[in-house]
């Protein structure tokens, strides 16, 4: 018997190994992980960069607290900074925590022009910020919040795509608007260009802050280095997580200097946020980021996305949909996907699941053209099989 909590549902598979996009199991079996540590992995397992990069560090420093400068966060900061529409950054572990940070940086920004009663946030029903109290609340999701009651006040919801019940939303006391750019638990449902802008324009016309969180469609998973540059808007608040740490703990709030100027000594610290092993890490993952990379993000994508949709043709009764953007993809089924992803794994391919039935696709973003023609192989297979 296991002493780990039953809070996951685990499969019945551990690996040993992995090296770019596959993994070893225990039994010596080879997986095709399309995975990744739930869009964690930007460039796979095993990266020899990162790896001399934790390597190289470990022998220096691990931790010291934020009372210190850190000049590894110094340096990943500016280099966050200058790529991105952002003024300022404070690093924290996860993504949750950088959701409850972009919160709190959001509230503190009114109460800091003399309105403290501005603090509601409004975010799309049953979307995904997080695990913590505050983050499950901001999602609206009644499966997540059952039996962690009482309710966080605070957060208003609209269901995806009712714009005017967003509209009527806004009040006196509202701070912001907070949207995943693409929703990813949520069923990888793609926020159109032109929701977005509309979006900011109301933001703007209504005084209050928006918010686009970016913690899974981030650090170039969209072909960009951030999903919400397609639209060409500039928010005041991003959080991120995943990609940025190719797969080591690392979370992060990126600011505007409007609203970073809020946030002074006190108002907000992490222990282990910004630490130099995790930072030397994410300097590492921002080498690879590079134009080289997204292009093949893009490419890989275009070519993944058509041969699904051709799949989908083939078999319509069992393919709905294929959504997504860059390499974060999702295949929408008519039943539950279950047995489908169950049937993947049993043919050496690991996906996971995502609402809506949909099946979540994530490759690292250095992923090659023939190991996508190998999941699509396993795909159809499977699609025969079970037709």
């Amino acid at each position: 018997m296991s002493s780990l909590a039953n809070n996951y549902k685990r499969k019945k598979l551990s690996f040993i190994k992995g090296s770019g996009s596959f993994l070893i199991s225990t039994n010596g079996k080879k997986y095709l992980d399309f995975v990744q540590g739930i869009a964690v992995n930007s460039l796979g397992h095993s990266n020899n960069h990162l790896n001399k990069a934790i390597q190289k560090q470990s022998r220096k420093l691990w931790h010291v607290s934020n009372a210190f400068k850190i000049p590894e966060g110094e340096k990943l900061a500016n280099r966050l900074v200058k790529r991105t529409f952002a003024d300022s950054v404070i690093f924290q572990n996860s993504g949750a925590e950088a959701t409850e940070a972009a919160i709190k940086v959001a509230r503190r920004y009114f109460y800091s022009l003399g309105k403290p009663k501005k603090t509601k946030i409004i975010c799309i029903k049953n979307s995904f910020h997080g695990r913590t109290l505050a983050a499950i609340h901001a999602s609206g999701s009644k499966k997540m919040t059952e039996g962690f009651g009482p309710r966080i006040p605070g957060f208003d919801h609209f269901n995806f795509g009712d714009h005017k019940k967003l509209r009527n939303l806004i009040n006196k006391n509202t701070a912001a608007i907070m949207i995943e750019t693409v929703m990813g638990e949520g069923g990888i449902k793609v926020i159109p260009n032109w929701c977005i802008k509309a979006i900011r324009d109301l933001c703007d016309k209504k005084g209050i802050l928006l918010i686009l969180d970016e913690v899974q469609c981030g650090i170039g998973r969209s072909g960009k280095f951030f999903a919400f540059e397609y639209a060409r808007v500039k928010p005041d608040i991003v959080p991120i997580a995943k990609g940025i740490g190719g797969g080591f703990p690392i979370g992060a709030v990126l600011m505007t200097k409007k609203v970073a100027k809020a946030m002074v000594p006190g108002t907000h610290g992490s222990t282990f946020g910004g630490n130099p092993l995790a930072m030397s890490v994410g300097n590492a993952v921002l080498d690879k980021i590079d134009s080289n990379l997204l292009n093949n993000v893009k490419k890989m994508s275009k070519y993944f996305i058509l041969k699904l949709n051709i799949l989908k043709k083939k078999y319509p009764k069992i393919i709905k949909e294929i959504r997504g953007i860059g390499l974060l993809i999702g295949i929408q089924l008519w039943e539950d996907q279950t047995n489908f992803i169950n049937k993947l794994m049993e043919n050496q391919l690991l996906t996971i699941r995502a609402a809506e039935n949909v099946i979540r696709i994530l490759p690292p973003l250095n992923v090659k053209k023939s190991e996508i023609d190998t999941a699509l192989k396993i795909i159809s297979k499977v699609c025969n099989d079970i037709k």
